[in-house]
């Protein structure tokens, strides 16, 4: 199973949506400043979380989360989804 993700920027309020097959590793190494995109922008919160079966379907469903972003789809996504 993969996971799509959202966390959330407890300092600057940002987000960031990613692909994982572990999620609590991802969050650690988000958190840790290991990646470049989210490095000095933590502490990261996890807000949002979907699981899809495969890869190539979880990689289509974060460029349609990503498209969101920013907008109306985005905020209903947040406020009806499975939120951790």
């Amino acid at each position: 199973m993969y996971k799509v993700y959202i966390i959330r920027s407890l300092t600057s309020d940002k987000f960031y949506i990613g692909v994982t097959s572990d999620i609590k590793q991802r969050l650690r190494h988000h958190n840790s400043g290991a990646n470049r995109s989210t490095k000095g922008r933590g502490p990261w919160k996890l807000v949002y979380y979907e699981e899809l079966d495969n890869k190539e379907s979880a990689w289509k469903r974060e460029r349609q989360m990503k498209n969101y972003k920013g907008g109306e789809a985005f905020k209903k996504l947040l406020n009806n989804g499975r939120i951790a």
